[in-house]
């Protein structure tokens, strides 16, 4: 019966430390039930899956796929914005075909200068101070 060594597995995964890593959790997904690709002979999950790499019963990058996977907490998907202008030419699009039921829900954005804007909160009239608080 051969022993699996590092020198075995180092020409299909070049990094010993990813090599490692790889093994690892390989074992790990053994012990939690994975059915393997080789035969045991009596060897213990850390040997079996460095038998698997060696073998080349399992890709290399398909275990490293899995592996980060399986460290991944929150998968963030980054879907772009709509713009804001998408709103309103859509609006406009939208407006004069006569059944209302048909028509999707747009929003419309009023714009106002920074002139129009302090004018109006000058004219603003501070709310009257009463004895209850």
């Amino acid at each position: 019966m051969a022993r699996v060594t590092v020198e075995d597995c180092i020409d299909k995964v070049d990094n010993r430390f990813e090599l490692v890593l790889l093994a690892s959790h390989r074992a790990r997904l053994i012990s939690q039930g994975a059915s393997i690709t080789v035969d045991r002979d009596n060897d213990k999950n850390p040997v079996v899956a460095l038998r698997e790499i060696a073998d080349e019963t399992l890709s290399p990058d398909d275990l490293k796929e899995d592996l980060i996977h399986s460290l991944q907490k929150h998968v963030e998907v980054d879907e772009p914005e709509p713009d804001p202008s998408s709103f309103i030419s859509a609006a406009g699009s939208a407006s004069g075909d006569g059944d209302e039921d048909e028509l999707p829900e747009t929003l419309t954005f009023d714009q106002m200068s920074e002139e129009e804007l302090l004018a109006g909160i000058e004219g603003l009239v501070p709310p009257e101070k009463s004895d209850d608080y």
